[in-house]
C-alpha cells in the first residue's frame, strides 16, 4: 500500500484546522462578551494565529517524522503526538495568560494562574479537536511505512481470513482513545468550573474586605508614620546683584535631636462589620532627648530670626490624635498645633524698581520640605542657647490601623515598642536589634547612630526622601480566612488536573488487546 498521507500533509492539516478553531472561538467570544461590530477581527485573528503558530507547525513536522519511524504502539504514538502539542503550546499559554488576566478582571478574576490554566486548556482543546477531526487520516498515517505495511497496519487492512468484526479493530481502538482523551479533558474542565466560581467569590470577598478596611480606617485613622521632633530655624541672607542693588533671602535650616529615646505601647482593637473584621490600634508614645544647638559654618547668630523658631512633629493622619500634644522643651511647655513651616521660599526684599529680581527669585524657590503633614509650635530660643544641650520630652497618644512606622531623624536614637498582639510583622528599612515574640505579645527595640544615617543633626538643604528610612511594625491577622480558602481552591485545581491526567496516562500506557 502506498503512503497516502505525507508528514507535511498531516502536520499542515492539523495546524490549519487549529488556527480555524481559534478564529471561531474568537468570534464566539466577541458575540458573547464584546461589541459585535468588531466581529470582522475574527479573520485577522485567524491569520495572525496561523502565522504566530508556525513554530508549532515546525515542531509538529519534526515530531511526526520521528513518531512515524518509531516502532511504538498506536496508543504510544498518539501519546507522543499529544505530548508534542503540550510542550510546544506552553510558551503561547504563558504569553496568552498574561493577556487573558487583563480581560478576566471584568469578571472579577485577577489571578495569572487561572488565566494560564484557561489559556492552556483552550489551546490544547483546539489542537485536540483538530486531531480528532483528522483521526482516520492520522491512524492511516501512523499505520503505514514508506514501502510496506507495518505490523500495526495489518489491523487496519481487510483480511478475508478475519471476521468482519475484527477488520477495523485498530481503527475502533484509536477512536476510543481519542474519545477517552476528549471525555477526560471535558470532565476536567467541568470539575474546574465550580473551583473557578469559588475563586471568583473569594476574590470578590477579599476585595470587599479591603474596601471595608479602608472605610473604617478613614474614620478611625490611617496607618501612622511619626517623624521628629525637630527644630525649624529661619535666617536671612543678604546678597548683592550685578546692578549694584542688594536683597535679602529668607531661608531656613533644620536641627535634629542629638539624642532621642522613643518608647511606646500598642493596644490592638478589632472592629467588625458584617462578616469582615478590621484590625485597629491605640498607641501611647513617649519621646525624650535633647538638642545640641549648633549653627552651620556660614550662618552667624545675628542672621537667625529666633522669634520665628519652631519645634515640629510629623504625623500622617490627624484623625488619630487622641489628646492634645504638648512638648516640654528647655524647661517650658508648648502645645503643638496643626501646620508646618517647612515650605521654604526664597523671597527677595528690594526696592520697587527691582521687580524683575523678585520674579526671578520666585522661580528659583527651593520648595524643599522636611515634612508635609504635622504639628508645630513657636518656642523661646536666643543666641545664648547656642552650644547648649536643650532637653525635651513629649507624650503622644495616637490611633492608627494595622501599621505604625517611625523615621529616625536624630543623631543617636533608640526605639522600643511593646504590644499584646502576638503576630507582628517588622518591616521597613531596618529590623529590630532585639525582639521577643510570644503568645502574650511582642517587644522590639531598634538602635541608630550617626554612622547609620546619611545626614547630620544640622540640615541646611534637605534634599533626600524620608520614606526609605522609615521602619516599624505591621500587625498581621494570622491565617486570613480568604488566603486559606484561595490556597485550598488552588490545591483543588491541582488535584483535579493531576487525577484526570493520571487516569488518561494509564489508559495510554495500556497495551492493545490481542485479537
Amino acid at each position: 500500500m502506498s503512503d497516502k498521507y505525507s508528514i507535511a500533509g498531516i502536520a499542515t492539516r492539523i495546524w490549519l484546522l487549529t488556527s480555524l478553531i481559534f478564529g471561531f472561538g474568537w468570534s464566539i467570544y466577541i458575540l458573547l462578551f464584546e461589541n459585535a461590530n468588531i466581529l470582522w477581527t475574527a479573520l485577522p485573528a485567524t491569520i495572525i494565529a496561523a502565522i504566530g503558530s508556525v513554530p508549532i507547525l515546525v515542531a509538529l513536522f519534526i515530531a511526526l517524522l520521528f513518531i512515524k519511524k518509531s516502532t511504538n504502539s498506536l496508543q504510544n504514538k498518539y501519546m507522543l503526538l499529544f505530548a508534542t502539542y503540550l510542550l510546544s503550546e506552553f510558551p503561547y499559554a504563558v504569553i496568552g495568560g498574561g493577556i487573558l488576566t487583563h480581560e478576566l478582571r471584568q469578571f472579577g478574576i485577577d489571578s495569572y494562574f487561572i488565566s494560564l490554566l484557561i489559556c492552556y486548556t483552550l489551546l490544547f482543546g483546539a489542537s485536540a479537536i483538530a486531531i480528532a477531526f483528522f483521526n482516520k487520516k492520522i491512524i492511516h498515517f501512523f499505520s503505514t511505512t514508506k514501502n510496506k505495511p507495518s505490523m500495526e497496519q495489518d489491523n487496519f487492512q481487510t483480511d478475508s481470513n478475519l471476521p468482519a468484526s475484527n477488520q477495523h479493530n485498530g481503527t475502533n481502538n484509536s477512536n476510543k482513545l481519542v474519545i477517552k482523551g476528549l471525555v477526560t479533558g471535558a470532565l476536567t474542565l467541568l470539575m474546574l468550573i465550580p473551583a473557578l466560581f469559588v475563586m471568583n467569590l473569594v476574590s470578590e470577598r477579599e476585595a470587599r474586605q479591603k474596601e471595608v478596611t479602608q472605610e473604617i480606617s478613614s474614620k478611625w485613622a490611617a496607618p501612622q508614620t511619626l517623624t521628629g521632633p525637630y527644630l525649624y530655624l529661619p535666617y536671612k541672607v543678604t546678597v548683592a546683584y550685578k546692578d549694584g542693588k542688594t536683597g535679602v533671602l529668607d531661608k531656613s535650616f533644620f536641627l535634629l535631636p542629638e539624642n532621642l529615646q522613643v518608647s511606646g505601647t500598642i493596644t490592638p482593637e478589632t472592629r467588625s462589620r458584617s462578616i469582615y473584621t478590621v484590625l485597629l490600634y491605640k498607641s501611647d508614645i513617649k519621646n525624650t532627648g535633647n538638642f545640641l544647638l549648633q549653627l552651620p559654618k556660614d550662618i552667624t547668630p545675628t542672621m537667625i530670626n529666633f522669634s520665628e523658631a519652631k519645634v515640629c512633629f510629623g504625623i500622617r493622619d490627624f484623625k488619630g490624635i487622641q489628646e492634645k500634644i504638648t512638648i516640654r522643651f528647655n524647661g517650658s511647655s508648648y502645645e503643638l498645633s496643626p501646620g508646618l513651616p517647612t515650605k521654604e521660599k526664597e523671597n527677595i526684599i528690594v526696592d520697587n524698581s527691582s521687580t524683575f529680581l523678585v520674579n526671578d527669585a520666585v522661580e528659583r524657590s527651593s520648595g524643599k520640605e522636611m515634612e508635609t503633614i504635622g504639628l508645630s509650635s513657636n518656642i523661646n530660643l536666643s543666641a545664648a542657647d547656642i552650644g547648649k544641650f536643650l532637653s525635651f520630652d513629649m507624650q503622644v497618644k495616637i490611633n492608627g490601623s494595622e501599621q505604625l512606622h517611625f523615621v529616625p531623624l536624630a543623631g543617636n536614637s533608640t526605639f522600643s515598642l511593646t504590644s499584646t498582639w502576638a503576630d507582628p510583622k517588622f518591616d521597613g528599612s531596618n529590623l529590630p536589634a532585639s525582639r521577643n515574640v510570644g503568645s502574650q505579645g511582642f517587644t522590639a527595640k531598634w538602635n541608630f547612630n550617626k554612622a547609620n544615617l546619611p545626614f547630620g543633626t544640622t540640615i541646611k538643604d534637605f534634599d533626600f526622601k524620608k520614606e526609605p528610612f522609615a521602619f516599624g511594625v505591621t500587625m498581621v491577622q494570622p491565617a486570613d480566612q480568604y488566603a486559606k480558602t484561595m490556597r485550598s481552591v488552588k490545591y483543588a485545581i491541582l488535584f483535579i488536573g493531576l487525577t484526570f491526567a493520571l487516569v488518561f496516562i494509564i489508559e495510554l500506557m495500556q497495551k492493545n488487546p490481542v485479537h
